[in-house]
């Protein structure tokens, strides 16, 4: 598994486009009770003192909506043709150390797929800690982003420090879902406070319906628990 993830880093290295366009990829695994938090002090370990170069490394604790049993999530943020890490950022020991634990905690290692990320709204993962992730099947992308960033703008206080993002499956299409959307809060009661005040506004209704047609293929909660960037 750790050559795999290494293999992604160099792959995405080697591409090269115009835009700064972000990619990521997702690994998801089982770990066993109660190793949540040694988990996330060896994540801290290895990558504190590790400069990510336009790209982040996040771990999440899947909630409500988890697919066969999945309890985490490491997801490797990076810009199409830039290395997030530098060859020699990480010490080969403290690398091989931080598997060889891993191998320890996890019970089992889950889906692993890729994508881009066309939409993007930074917030206050601090703050606002806990996500709710649509998978979806998108009809028409372009359609589908551009009604998805008018609602961004125009709603711009609502979301003000929430992370709002979009994106594609490339690689992996978990259930068969295209793309996704993701949204920050605080806890249940905030996401839900949100989605009450925003779907009782005409003009939200009218822009939701703007981004044409999509099939909803799942959703899930998570928890984002270290975050390096």
């Amino acid at each position: 598994m750790k050559k795999l993830i290494l293999t992604f880093f160099v792959a995405f290295a080697a591409l090269s486009i115009k835009a700064q366009t972000m990619a990521f990829t997702v690994l998801e695994i089982k770990v066993k009770k109660f190793t949540q938090d040694k988990i996330a002090e060896d994540f801290d370990n290895l990558f504190k003192d590790v400069k990510v170069n336009k790209g982040g490394i996040v771990l999440e604790r899947i909630g409500r909506g988890r697919t066969e049993g999945m309890t985490h999530r490491l997801i490797f943020m990076s810009t199409l043709g830039v290395d997030l890490i530098d060859e020699d950022a990480i010490d080969p020991n403290k690398n091989d150390a931080f598997w060889s634990k891993m191998r320890n905690y996890v019970e089992e290692w889950g889906p692993f797929y890729s994508g881009r990320i066309l939409s993007w709204q930074e917030g206050d993962t601090e703050k606002y800690s806990m996500g709710h992730i649509w998978d979806i099947k998108v009809t028409d992308q372009n359609q589908f982003k551009e009604g998805h960033d008018k609602i961004v703008s125009e709603f711009a206080d609502d979301f003000k420090g929430r992370v709002v993002g979009f994106g594609t499956y490339d690689f992996g299409l978990p259930n068969g879902a295209t793309h996704w959307l993701a949204l920050t809060g605080k806890d249940t009661d905030d996401h839900l406070l949100l989605y009450d005040k925003l779907e009782k506004n005409p003009k939200f209704i009218k822009l939701i319906s703007s981004r044409g047609k999509f099939e909803l293929i799942k959703d899930f909660e998570i928890n984002i628990l270290k975050r390096k960037q």
